[in-house]
């Protein structure tokens, strides 16, 4: 991740937490603070109010940019893949168990004995394999 990726995932929640104190600070009338003083000015009702309606509209007009340049930075770096491709493709290219694949006549069934199924899922078929080659005896009763 880049530090600026990382940068502006900071100054994000930043934003978020001044945006979420503003409005907890708003009075539900639109009174704003309503605090006393004189009847012009930023302390004055119509005042705080004004004031903290603008700083509401500047902080969540500032998170949804910083969520599309976020989110822009984020897509840039993955090229069209997602998170599932990501983990099929680290699954597919560690061995499971850590045992070497089995090559050559050891490989093919014995005869009589049913193929194994196919299928995509290396953990799967390494199952399958297993209970395939399993003594009668110690397969759980039902």
């Amino acid at each position: 991740m880049s530090s600026l990726f990382t940068f502006l995932l900071v100054v994000q929640a930043l934003v978020a937490a001044a945006m979420i104190g503003v409005i907890l600070m708003q009075k539900s009338e639109g009174g704003g603070l309503g605090v006393g003083g004189s009847p012009a000015g930023l302390l004055s009702a119509r005042g705080a109010a004004d004031f903290m309606t603008r700083a509401t509209t500047v902080l969540a007009t500032l998170f949804v940019g910083l969520s599309i340049v976020l989110a822009a930075m984020a897509s840039v770096g993955s090229a069209g893949t997602t998170a599932l491709d990501t983990s099929l493709s680290k699954t597919a290219q560690q061995p499971s168990g850590g045992a070497a694949p089995l090559t050559g006549p050891a490989q093919q069934p014995a005869q009589g004995a049913p193929a194994a199924p196919v299928s995509d899922d290396p953990l799967a078929a390494a199952a399958a394999a297993a209970n395939q080659n399993a003594p009668a005896e110690q397969a759980p009763a039902k």
